[in-house]
């Protein structure tokens, strides 16, 4: 009687149980395959997206930086908030940046991210001219040759600054026409929806 009592507690309690937890474990590994794919997927279609940006607007370096915490502070417990520039592309012979802008404490831009939350977009066409407003961007242009850029808020469908979309030109100075403006902002726009739907 007590071996029955045993057999039918493993085969009415523990068993489907353990089937529980095999499918638990499995459908796990695939959610992380699944987000692994996911994040390769949308990191295609962002690089292909601002590949076609270079190629249209004759840019040597197009850029995003996306948002995220970068730790806490001391005592406080407070989120860092910080940027990394997540893609890149460039022309031939033109200095990638990615990795210089990794974990970057949004306060060291604030200006810029400032204008960018009011204005939508920022016009530089020339950094060496001192009577051009340049947010505080002109000593990060020098150190990566860029004469001209132009800048763009990647906001959510709420409004909120998600990312920032980038144009630099290192090789000329570069002026854009209102239309050109007009573009960007409608492909930082598009770009939006591809990251903010690919976060969890």
């Amino acid at each position: 009687m007590e071996n029955s009592v045993i057999v039918a507690f493993i085969t009415g309690v523990l068993g489907p149980l353990l089937i529980l937890l095999v499918r638990y474990l499995l459908d796990r590994r695939k959610v992380k395959a699944d987000m692994l794919t996911d994040a390769l997927e949308t990191s295609e279609r962002v690089l292909a997206k601002i590949d076609i940006i270079k190629e249209k607007y004759e840019a040597d370096r197009v850029w995003i930086t996306q948002f995220h915490n970068g730790g806490h502070f001391y005592p406080t417990g407070k989120s860092i908030a910080k940027l990394s520039m997540i893609y890149e592309v460039v022309a031939p012979q033109v200095t990638s940046i990615q990795h210089t802008l990794q974990n970057v404490p949004v306060g060291l831009f604030s200006r810029s991210l400032n204008q960018l939350i009011e204005e939508n977009f920022i016009a530089i066409t020339d950094f060496k001219d001192l009577d051009v407003r340049t947010y505080g961007l002109r000593s990060i242009a020098e150190a990566n040759n860029c004469k001209s850029g132009y800048i763009f808020a990647v906001k959510s469908f709420e409004g909120k600054l998600v990312g920032v979309l980038g144009l630099d030109y290192t090789k000329r100075k570069t002026k854009l026409d209102q239309k050109d403006i007009i573009d960007l902002e409608l492909h930082a726009a598009g770009l939006s929806g591809v990251l903010v739907s690919s976060n969890p």
